[in-house]
């Protein structure tokens, strides 16, 4: 008869499920993109997860190097399992969250990008550059002007680098049409 045969898992025709329209409803002025706000929340998540698992490879090869010398048993396991887990808040805890003062380099930065876009009103790479600098500055500030000058030289390195990463394809295609 031309009907597609029924899905044996849902009992029902799957060409009802296919959607070619947005799902969501939206309030009234709201934008489909999420603002620096919305994603400060996934920065500090992932920042913690990139930290932790960091960490629990560094505390796997430095249990391993240090009990290298003992026979494998229940203490030397438990030894390593005591490293990995000690190495994995420590970094998880410096990345991401507020566990002590050295460690909020991602709610640094995610504090300074909303400040910076909701005193500019705009969202943009500058935002982004500017945040990953004054968070390099302020976290390094102990260090006195020197290592706020280094830590603000990192932060804007780094952000830079992901500015350029991010905007990749734009680049490279408006370089591709002024040479035409």
């Amino acid at each position: 008869t031309g009907m597609n045969p029924l899905s044996p898992y849902l009992n029902v025709d799957p060409r009802y499920l296919v959607q070619d329209t947005d799902e969501f409803i939206l309030p009234t002025g709201a934008s489909k993109t999420r603002g620096r706000f919305e994603l400060a929340f996934f920065t500090i998540g992932g920042c913690c997860m990139t930290g932790a698992a960091f960490g629990a490879l560094n505390g796997l090869r430095l249990g391993l190097k240090e009990t290298q010398s003992m026979a494998w048993s229940k203490p030397r396991n438990v030894q390593i399992l005591n490293m990995v887990t000690r190495q994995g808040a420590l970094w998880a805890n410096t990345l991401g969250s507020l566990g002590n003062s050295n460690s909020i380099l991602a709610l640094l930065y995610s504090t300074f990008g909303v400040i910076i876009e909701k005193t500019r009103g705009a969202e943009d790479d500058l935002n982004t550059v500017a945040a990953g600098t004054m968070t390099g500055m302020l976290y390094k500030s102990t260090g006195g002007l020197r290592g706020i000058a280094r830590g603000g030289m990192a932060g804007l390195m780094l952000t830079s680098l992901y500015a350029l990463y991010n905007n990749w394809e734009h680049m490279k295609g408006s370089v591709q049409r002024q040479s035409l």
